[in-house]
Protein backbone atom coordinates (compact mmCIF):
# COMPACT_ATOMS: atom_id res chain seq x y z
CA UNK A 1 0.00 0.00 0.00
CA UNK A 2 1.33 3.43 -0.92
CA UNK A 3 2.09 5.96 1.80
CA UNK A 4 0.59 8.80 -0.22
CA UNK A 5 -2.34 10.46 1.48
CA UNK A 6 -1.78 8.50 4.66
CA UNK A 7 -1.99 9.94 8.11
CA UNK A 8 0.48 8.51 10.60
CA UNK A 9 -0.12 8.80 14.30
CA UNK A 10 2.23 7.96 17.11
CA UNK A 11 0.68 6.09 20.02
CA UNK A 12 -2.79 7.44 19.22
CA UNK A 13 -1.83 11.00 20.06
CA UNK A 14 -3.97 13.60 18.36
CA UNK A 15 -1.53 16.46 18.61
CA UNK A 16 -0.36 18.86 15.95
CA UNK A 17 -0.74 17.90 12.29
CA UNK A 18 2.13 18.24 9.82
CA UNK A 19 1.86 17.88 6.04
CA UNK A 20 4.92 16.59 4.18
CA UNK A 21 4.96 17.23 0.41
CA UNK A 22 7.69 15.57 -1.65
CA UNK A 23 7.69 13.68 -4.94
CA UNK A 24 10.37 11.30 -3.66
CA UNK A 25 8.64 8.53 -1.69
CA UNK A 26 11.76 7.75 0.37
CA UNK A 27 12.03 11.37 1.58
CA UNK A 28 8.32 11.53 2.38
CA UNK A 29 8.53 8.31 4.36
CA UNK A 30 11.68 9.30 6.28
CA UNK A 31 10.37 12.72 7.30
CA UNK A 32 6.95 11.30 8.08
CA UNK A 33 8.46 8.60 10.30
CA UNK A 34 10.66 11.11 12.14
CA UNK A 35 7.74 13.42 12.84
CA UNK A 36 5.35 10.60 13.76
CA UNK A 37 7.92 9.32 16.28
CA UNK A 38 7.82 12.79 17.86
CA UNK A 39 4.05 12.50 18.29
CA UNK A 40 2.85 14.54 15.32
CA UNK A 41 -0.02 13.48 13.11
CA UNK A 42 1.53 13.39 9.64
CA UNK A 43 -0.24 13.55 6.31
CA UNK A 44 1.76 13.20 3.09
CA UNK A 45 1.34 14.31 -0.51
CA UNK A 46 3.39 13.48 -3.60
CA UNK A 47 3.29 16.95 -5.18
CA UNK A 48 1.67 20.38 -4.93
CA UNK A 49 -1.53 19.34 -6.75
CA UNK A 50 -2.02 16.37 -4.43
CA UNK A 51 -1.32 18.57 -1.40
CA UNK A 52 -3.77 21.30 -2.43
CA UNK A 53 -6.47 18.67 -2.91
CA UNK A 54 -5.86 17.55 0.67
CA UNK A 55 -5.99 21.00 2.26
CA UNK A 56 -9.32 20.73 3.99
CA UNK A 57 -10.34 21.20 7.58
CA UNK A 58 -8.56 20.64 9.78
CA UNK A 59 -5.63 22.37 8.13
CA UNK A 60 -2.13 21.17 8.98
CA UNK A 61 -0.37 23.11 11.72
CA UNK A 62 2.84 23.11 9.64
CA UNK A 63 3.56 22.28 5.98
CA UNK A 64 6.96 21.00 4.83
CA UNK A 65 7.39 21.06 1.06
CA UNK A 66 10.07 20.14 -1.42
CA UNK A 67 10.61 22.87 -4.01
CA UNK A 68 11.24 20.78 -7.14
CA UNK A 69 8.28 18.52 -7.98
CA UNK A 70 6.31 17.61 -11.11
CA UNK A 71 2.81 18.95 -11.90
CA UNK A 72 3.06 21.81 -9.37
CA UNK A 73 6.38 22.87 -7.89
CA UNK A 74 6.89 23.66 -4.26
CA UNK A 75 7.42 27.30 -5.24
CA UNK A 76 3.89 27.42 -6.71
CA UNK A 77 2.34 25.31 -3.95
CA UNK A 78 3.83 27.40 -1.14
CA UNK A 79 2.74 30.63 -2.86
CA UNK A 80 -0.86 29.39 -3.09
CA UNK A 81 -0.86 28.21 0.53
CA UNK A 82 0.68 31.50 1.76
CA UNK A 83 -2.01 33.47 -0.09
CA UNK A 84 -4.98 31.30 1.00
CA UNK A 85 -3.79 30.34 4.51
CA UNK A 86 -1.32 33.01 5.65
CA UNK A 87 -1.15 31.75 9.23
CA UNK A 88 -0.01 28.21 8.38
CA UNK A 89 3.77 27.95 8.96
CA UNK A 90 5.70 26.78 5.90
CA UNK A 91 9.05 25.00 5.67
CA UNK A 92 10.69 24.72 2.25
CA UNK A 93 13.26 22.02 1.53
CA UNK A 94 15.48 21.40 -1.45
CA UNK A 95 18.79 19.97 -2.49
CA UNK A 96 19.40 22.87 -4.86
CA UNK A 97 20.07 25.66 -2.38
CA UNK A 98 22.83 25.87 0.22
CA UNK A 99 22.75 27.43 3.63
CA UNK A 100 20.09 27.70 6.27
CA UNK A 101 18.26 30.81 5.08
CA UNK A 102 15.06 30.70 3.07
CA UNK A 103 16.07 31.15 -0.61
CA UNK A 104 15.03 34.45 -2.18
CA UNK A 105 11.52 34.39 -3.60
CA UNK A 106 10.40 31.35 -1.61
CA UNK A 107 7.33 32.12 0.52
CA UNK A 108 8.39 30.01 3.51
CA UNK A 109 9.13 30.64 7.16
CA UNK A 110 12.10 28.28 7.34
CA UNK A 111 14.35 26.24 5.06
CA UNK A 112 15.97 22.81 5.27
CA UNK A 113 18.62 21.66 2.80
CA UNK A 114 18.11 18.10 1.58
CA UNK A 115 21.08 15.83 1.91
CA UNK A 116 22.10 17.42 5.18
CA UNK A 117 18.64 17.17 6.67
CA UNK A 118 19.32 16.40 10.29
CA UNK A 119 16.72 15.01 12.64
CA UNK A 120 17.35 17.67 15.28
CA UNK A 121 17.06 20.51 12.74
CA UNK A 122 13.73 19.17 11.47
CA UNK A 123 12.34 18.64 14.96
CA UNK A 124 13.55 22.05 16.18
CA UNK A 125 12.21 24.00 13.21
CA UNK A 126 8.77 22.38 13.39
CA UNK A 127 8.54 22.98 17.15
CA UNK A 128 9.77 26.58 16.85
CA UNK A 129 7.27 27.43 14.11
CA UNK A 130 4.41 25.91 16.07
CA UNK A 131 5.28 27.99 19.12
CA UNK A 132 5.90 31.29 17.27
CA UNK A 133 3.23 33.90 16.79
CA UNK A 134 2.31 34.53 13.13
CA UNK A 135 4.14 37.88 13.11
CA UNK A 136 7.39 36.36 14.40
CA UNK A 137 7.30 33.19 12.38
CA UNK A 138 10.30 33.58 10.06
CA UNK A 139 13.08 31.75 11.83
CA UNK A 140 16.56 33.19 12.25
CA UNK A 141 19.15 31.53 10.04
CA UNK A 142 21.16 30.42 13.08
CA UNK A 143 19.11 27.24 13.53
Amino acid sequence: MSNDNQVKQHKGSAQRRVMVVDDEAANRELISDILASEGYDVVTAQDGVDALNQLTAPLPDVIISDLRMPRMSGFEFLAVVRRKYPDVPLIAMSGEFEGKEVPPGVPADAYLAKGILLFNQLRTKVADLLSASPRNRRLPSAL
